[in-house]
Order: structure tokens, then sequence, then C-alpha cells
């Protein structure tokens, strides 16, 4: 296959990897929480035998945008934003998993949950406890958690060792492989959610413009087959 066709065709395969990411920020733009994901491109070389290299674009690696995302006051008193960097820690299914979204209740037995169930951890990685009936609550600026004046523990705020290793998983949850530590000074807002940090409008065009260089690549390879082709015919004529 000629130099060209495979450099093309690496181009393609990473631009369709960049226009799923972008099409699932803009699914995401409203979801609360929700952090926007970027492609990143890497220059692959290849050696040719005697000849020179030849070199190919490959979306190696995606990255999350971390720039805060608008906080909406609710009111509710289990809703919980944070304002700077961190993450909230919930129990998954492969252990405990990161993410932005605060929108939390009790459940029957007075553990603090994500509406889906999974419990939400404190700073310890323990399951939250908030009993019923203890009297109003309130959650200050570190975390601390408190029922009828008494305190009842902290929630968990953290943040990645490694921002760069953050695998998504479902919705706004995050696998950290590489670890965390607690957020050194967290600032944690009662009454508010934070909002997808999605720009519906930078990621349309950016779809655009991925749409269109996908559409040249493909017409490149057009032209290229039907150069070859016309190429073999000649060859055959002779």
């Amino acid at each position: 296959m000629d130099n060209a066709i495979y450099a093309t065709l690496s181009r393609q395969t990473g631009l369709m990897s960049q226009m799923s990411v972008v099409a699932q920020n803009i699914a995401n733009a409203s979801t609360t929480g929700f952090r926007a994901e970027r492609v990143i491109f890497a220059e692959v070389l290849r050696g040719t035998g005697d000849g020179p290299s030849l070199s190919m674009g490959a979306a190696r690696a995606r990255q999350i945008v971390q720039s805060q995302g608008a906080i909406e006051m609710t009111g509710g008193p289990f809703d919980l934003a944070i304002e700077g960097e961190g993450f909230f820690v919930v129990e998954g299914e492969g252990g405990p998993r990161l993410t932005r979204a605060g929108r939390f209740l009790p459940n029957e037995a007075g553990d603090l949950v994500t509406p889906d169930g999974a419990r939400v951890l404190d700073a310890g990685g323990a399951p939250l406890f908030v009993p019923q009936g203890a009297g109003p609550v309130a959650v200050g600026a570190d975390g601390t958690v408190s029922a009828g004046g008494l305190p009842m523990g902290q929630v968990g705020v953290v943040v990645p060792r490694d921002p760069l290793g953050l695998r998504r998983e479902a919705g706004a949850r995050f696998d950290a492989p590489g670890g965390w530590d607690p957020a050194p000074a967290p600032r944690v807002l009662q009454g508010a959610l934070e909002g997808s940090n999605v720009d519906p409008v930078a990621e349309v065009a950016r779809m655009i413009e991925v749409q269109r260089a996908y559409e040249m690549g493909q017409s490149f390879l057009e032209r290229e087959d039907d150069r070859v082709r016309k190429t073999i015919q000649s060859i055959t004529v002779r």
C-alpha cells in the first residue's frame, strides 16, 4: 500500500475517535458534574527500509478537562458542589470512584448515596452515615457534616495523583489508577450543584472542523485510489 494512503488512514482513524469524543461532550452538556474530554494526537514514525521514514498521526490518549463548571444554587441540603480542585469519592463495582456530581441523598439505612445507590465515602474511605431525624443537616466548607449541631463525619474530597491518568467510566465518574490524596484546602458548597464544563458552542464548532477534515481525507483517498487504478490499467495495456 502507498505510504500516502497509510498516513491518511491513520489520520482518518484518529479523526473518528475525536468525533466520538466531541459527540459525547455535546450529549453531556447538561449532565451534572460532567467533565469534557479531549483527544491527544501524537506523531508516529515508521521505518520504510532504505528510504526515508514515514510519519503518521495517531490518537494516542485522551485528556479530561479540569476547568470549573458553572455552579447552580439548588437549596437542597444534600446537594454538594466543589469550588476549585478535587473530587468526591463514591463506591464503585471495581473499587472507589471519583466524581464531581454532588447530587446526594440519604437512603433508608441513613447512608449518603448517589441517585443510583452508590454510597458516598468519607475522608477515611468509609460510608458516610447521616441518621434520620437527627436534626437539620449542615455541611461545612471543609466537607464536615453535622446533624442537629453534632458532627457526623466529613465528606471525602480528594485530588488524583495523576490527573492525566483519569479514566472515564459511566457518566461523570472516573477511575484513578494512580491513586489520590486528600485535597489540601477543599471548598465544599452546600445546596449547590456543579454543571458540566462543556462549552456547547465550541464543541459544535469543533465537530464541524473534524467533519470537514475527515471529508478532505476521504476525498484524498478516493483520488489516490483512482490514480492507482489508472496506473495499473496503463501498465496492463502496455
